[in-house]
């Protein structure tokens, strides 16, 4: 169910604005969507500011140089333009953690940034096995209608669909 409108974007404008995006990245640069890299790659700027000869030993930035790339802008990008959409439909509030996520797991700040970082060192962590985000599988592998890029998206959804409904149970909100 869904919850009362936040005054958000359309959702068909907003698909239809990241399709275009999609097709213009790979016409423009010839790159598809991808963020996950970007992280490993954050950290290991981070840890070249400190530790430059280990970073050179590692197999891991050999093949993935830890360096300000277009990738690594278009997460800026993603960043910026969550921002601006936030902004223009009147839906930005400053808040640490959703109010779901406290009604869920209580009053106590730490524990639900606990939670959210071990959800979000999982995710990262399958994402590098998988040697990319299910989304970025999901959206620039349907984009070239590949069957894998399909399984990913239908992957993708029903896992989000079984850890919401542990998460959060099968009760509907407001």
């Amino acid at each position: 169910m869904r919850r009362k409108d936040d005054g958000g974007w359309n959702p068909y404008l907003a698909g239809t604005l990241s399709g275009m995006v999609s097709i213009g990245s790979v016409w423009i640069a010839g790159k598809f969507f991808g963020a996950s890299t970007t992280f490993v790659r954050s950290a290991g700027m981070v840890e070249k500011a400190v530790d430059p000869e280990r970073v050179a030993q590692m197999p891991y930035f050999i093949k993935e140089l830890p360096i300000i790339d277009w990738q690594w802008m278009f997460v800026v990008g993603i960043f910026i333009g969550s921002l601006i959409a936030s902004t223009t439909s009147g839906s930005f509030r400053l808040q640490a953690v959703p109010d779901m996520w406290q009604e869920r797991f209580g009053p106590v700040r730490w524990k639900r940034w606990l939670v959210a970082f071990v959800g979000g060192t999982i995710g990262m962590f399958g994402a590098r096995l998988a040697d990319g985000c299910p989304s970025g599988h999901g959206l620039s592998g349907s984009m070239q209608l590949a069957v894998s890029g399909f399984i990913a998206l239908i992957c993708f959804f029903i896992g989000g669909m079984i850890v919401a409904r542990l998460l959060y149970g099968g009760g509907e909100n407001q």
